[in-house]
């Protein structure tokens, strides 16, 4: 095809211009000019058209569905991450209450031992107090008893030293001693 082209444009430049004789116009170009870059024109645009075109249209197509799938991978993503989004805040959320839970329900057995152990404290105070009781009666009927011995001891002294004669120890006791008795029986 270029060679038609060259050969042409050889004859052309053979063939004698009777206007290369004259001054031309500067403006407008030669005929055989004009004529041939025409020719070269139409030969480019027909080529073009038949081979660079179609590639041309072709590589945009390619790259304008590279792009939409690129647009719909990245609304795919887009969605794919708010689901992971809000399948982790639903777990953060499931985790909270949780949490809340066990808080709940250490709070409660917080309260539930202390609740116990107030329990356990006030009947040990309570048995404390009964055995202070119990020891204060064992003790106050032991100082009883104690004082009621050394009362008759005290009381045969004073009647040996009274009468001044040696009675039956023994007899004297167990009659101060009924008397004592007698005593303590009618408070």
């Amino acid at each position: 095809m270029f060679a038609v082209i060259a050969s042409f444009a050889t004859l052309l430049a053979e063939t004698p211009n009777p206007e290369l004789q004259k001054p031309g116009n500067p403006i407008l170009p030669d005929t055989s000019e004009l004529l041939i870059a025409t020719l070269a024109f139409l030969i480019l645009f027909f080529a073009m058209r038949q081979w660079a075109y179609p590639a041309v249209r072709k590589a945009m197509e390619a790259r304008t569905e590279r792009i939409r799938e690129s647009l719909d991978s990245a609304e795919r993503a887009k969605t794919d991450a708010q689901a992971l989004l809000d399948e982790y805040q639903r777990q953060l959320g499931d985790a909270r209450n949780e949490a809340n839970r066990i808080i709940e329900e250490a709070r409660q057995q917080a309260d539930a031992l202390r609740r116990d152990l107030m329990a356990k404290a006030e009947a040990d105070a309570a048995d404390v107090r009964a055995r202070a009781a119990s020891d204060i009666e064992t003790a106050k009927s032991r100082a009883m008893t104690e004082m009621q011995t050394q009362l008759t001891n005290l009381t045969v002294d004073l009647a040996e030293r009274v009468v001044k004669r040696n009675l039956d120890r023994e007899a004297n006791r167990a009659i101060v001693e009924d008397y004592i008795s007698s005593i303590g029986t009618r408070r």
